[in-house]
């Protein structure tokens, strides 16, 4: 399974790299392909380490204003023309979407992945990974919305959250078993 992840690539405390790591571990344990930005720092780069160690592929799309900072050792980099092109790419490289910790970029990207499944242009499982309580805002507002009517299908059907890694991958794999 080709799973995209979104997350930082800033340099983050041991509370974010660690769970990063080992998510990215189970990835390539697991057999899988991490499809991400492409970045070789931050957490972009502990996740795609973790994988690489793990024995999985990665295939980075990365965007030119960034490649100065892309991978070298990626099995698969894609430059894309700008940031729109980057998060189309990502998604139609994928079989998943996972939502790591992220600043502004993470959230654009998680709210545009979520608006097309919401409109049923795309069908991808997606997890929200709250690593250390991250997301627990963003859970509670996703809440508000689902019991208010603001969400045209239930809150379980958009995206499922996850407190681990070992929860988020046993998700998606069961999930790619339904599709």
């Amino acid at each position: 399974m080709n799973i995209c992840v979104f997350l930082s690539a800033a340099d983050l405390d041991e509370r974010y790299t660690r769970p990063a790591r080992e998510f990215g571990e189970l990835i390539g344990k697991s057999g899988h392909t991490l499809v991400w930005g492409g970045s070789d720092s931050g957490l972009m780069k502990v996740v795609a380490d973790g994988v690489q160690e793990g024995g999985g592929r990665l295939v980075g799309v990365s965007v030119g204003f960034l490649q100065n900072v892309a991978r070298p050792n990626a099995d698969e980099m894609v430059i894309a023309k700008d940031l729109a092109e980057r998060k189309a790419l990502l998604l139609t490289k994928s079989d998943a979407v996972v939502i790591m910790v992220g600043g502004t970029g993470t959230l654009d990207e998680a709210t545009e992945i979520l608006e097309l499944k919401k409109h049923a242009l795309h069908t991808k499982p997606v997890v929200l990974l709250n690593t250390a309580g991250f997301y627990d805002g963003l859970k509670q507002q996703f809440r508000r919305m689902d019991e208010e009517g603001f969400l045209p299908m239930p809150l379980t059907d958009l995206v499922f959250f996850a407190e681990d890694g070992v929860s988020a991958l046993a998700y998606l794999e069961e999930s790619a078993g339904e599709r």
